[in-house]
């Protein structure tokens, strides 16, 4: 019996573990000292999926370009690391500006368009998280982050375990309509020890905003033909495909603080 299959099958393994080590340990460091240590890691990272998003807009096109990704990247982080410490309006203003500015450079109408709704999605949230941290210190970050990580968590496992309907097979074909409310209920319950009954439902929709940010990504790899935005974390693919569902459910924390701050105090 040949092993070559299976050993193929968990060659990366190594490398993931160690990725995620480290991510977290990162990740969880910057959460705890706030300010501009959590600021910078956030506008890197949202700088990063940047540079990911115009490689693949721009490899689609067949205009690959690596200088141009790279500065709007950077331009991206530096950005949202400002925003982050701006009055609100000020800052969605100037994200805007800078989406707006940045879909110039690329190649057809089509791709400026499909840029600009993806890049200001991710600067919005990359935004969102270092205000938000910063407003309202350690537990609310905490939260969302459990949240999404709970949606996923029981997602995974629901799915794999009863299977049934696919939920969006044209863009997941993997995902399941039983791991997605599975996903809704744990972060329902993520919510109620945080903060009761009415954050278990601000929670579920934030469960919800984070698979549909994971479906907006798979949607553009499918668009592009990429099988991972990048190869930047070993064993893992790219920032985008790691934080996909954290900027979806950023982006609708941000916008529902931003809309009811009263609501949202944890």
């Amino acid at each position: 019996m040949s092993t070559s299959g299976s050993k193929s099958n968990w060659a990366d393994l190594a490398p993931r573990f160690f990725s995620a080590i480290i991510m977290v340990v990162v990740g969880l460091g910057a959460i705890w000292f706030g300010g501009a240590i959590f600021g910078v890691l956030v506008a890197l990272a949202t700088g990063a999926i940047v540079w990911e998003i115009t490689k693949m807009l721009l490899a689609k096109s067949g205009m690959e370009n690596d200088r141009l990704a790279l500065v709007l990247g950077t331009l991206s982080a530096s950005v949202v690391f400002l925003a982050g410490f701006m009055p609100a309006f000020s800052s969605l203003a100037v994200l805007l500006i800078t989406a707006l500015g940045s879909a110039m450079a690329l190649g057809s109408k089509r791709d400026r368009m499909r840029f600009v709704i993806y890049v200001l999605w991710v600067l919005v949230a990359g935004y969102g998280l270092t205000a938000l941290r910063a407003d309202n210190g350690l537990l609310m970050i905490s939260w969302l982050v459990a949240v999404v990580i709970a949606t996923d968590t029981a997602g995974y496992f629901a799915g794999k375990t009863f299977g049934g309907p696919k939920f969006w097979v044209a863009v997941s074909p993997k995902k399941t309509w039983s791991g997605t409310i599975a996903g809704w209920i744990a972060a329902a319950i993520v919510g109620l020890l945080f903060g009761g009954p009415g954050l278990a439902l601000v929670s579920a929709l934030l469960s919800f905003a984070s698979q549909m940010g994971d479906a907006a990504e798979s949607a553009l790899k499918r668009n592009t033909g990429i099988k991972d935005s990048s190869n930047l974390i070993p064993g893992h693919g790219g920032f985008f495909d790691r934080f996909d569902a954290l900027m979806g459910a950023g982006l609708i924390l941000t916008l529902l603080y931003l809309a009811m701050p009263s609501l949202m105090v944890l």
